[in-house]
């Protein structure tokens, strides 16, 4: 049996917290044979535990803490900490790993519900679980969620070799907007995402970059942001934002100008790679053997 997991693109501009979209990259874990304890084959680094300390074994074990162990084999071309959903996808695949293993039946929601409530937030493992657009709120515990498909648009990322953990991103946030400030970001929010689903992608696009909750203050983190978007504007994309928490850097254009977009990008030799990418429609999938 293998499950595969999206990586995921969350805020989307002034969606913080709550809007995110399925990528093109993913997260495989093969389940082996049984074995006498847990064991997690991978090249992702020697900090990455390979027994049952493994993030991903640890979440299975939360939804169901009696599971026979297995040999297993994780593969990823999701990058770490930077902003496409790594810890996501992980916490994902944990929880289809014991909802396989343990014959638990969960639903889509149920598995939105357990994610959220371990990620705190559910704008990454939403969008991993269901693919396509998904809009969530968390709030008193329970989660609601809208899936969508997402206006046809070319993503390319430029994924920094340098990480940017979350807790350093959430660091430099404000801790209270002014009632005038909170209803100007969200108007735009809410512009963003009807722009999006009636597919407006140049409204969507100017509301994206016009979010005031958290990239004024994130952008700083990133050095390549500014040059990046000046050339993204330069070949007509929609938009350019920090997709998570950041590193990496997104940028929407139309498909008929990604390639010339690719191009420059490289042409610029930053420290990173630049990567083309599509909105996964399916979310976490799993293969029978």
């Amino acid at each position: 049996m293998k499950i595969i997991v999206p990586a995921t693109s969350a805020n989307v501009g002034p969606g913080f917290d709550s809007v995110g979209v399925a990528l093109s990259k993913y997260l495989e874990i093969q389940v082996l044979e049984p074995s006498d304890s847990w064991q997690v084959d991978h090249d992702l680094g020697e900090e990455i535990p390979s027994d049952e300390r493994n993030h991903l074994i640890a979440t299975a074990l939360r939804v169901k803490g009696d599971l026979q162990p297995h040999h297993l084999k994780m593969v990823s071309d999701v990058p770490l900490a930077r902003g496409l959903g790594s810890s996501s996808s992980v916490i994902v695949a944990g929880i289809e790993l014991s909802n396989q293993l343990g014959n638990l039946e969960l639903t889509a929601d149920q598995k939105l519900d357990i994610a959220t409530e371990i990620e705190g937030h559910p704008d990454n493992v939403a969008p991993a679980i269901f693919g396509n657009l998904v809009i969530s709120s968390y709030v008193d515990g329970h989660v609601n969620s809208i899936v969508a498909d997402f206006p046809e648009t070319a993503f390319v990322a430029f994924i920094p070799n340098y990480e940017l953990k979350t807790s350093d991103s959430r660091g430099v946030l404000p801790s209270e907007m002014s009632y005038k400030e909170a209803v100007a970001a969200s108007s735009i929010a809410n512009v963003a995402i009807a722009a999006l689903l009636t597919g407006d992608l140049e409204k969507a696009g100017k509301a994206i970059q016009g979010d005031l909750f958290h990239e004024r203050f994130r952008q700083k983190l990133v050095k390549e942001f500014a040059a990046i978007k000046e050339v993204a504007n330069q070949h007509g994309a929609y938009a350019t934002y920090l997709s998570g928490a950041g590193p990496t850097v997104m940028v929407l254009i139309n498909q008929e100008k990604e390639a010339d977009l690719v191009k420059s990008l490289e042409d610029m030799n930053l420290d990173g790679q630049v990567c083309p990418l599509r909105v996964d429609t399916k979310g976490v999938v799993i293969e029978k053997d």
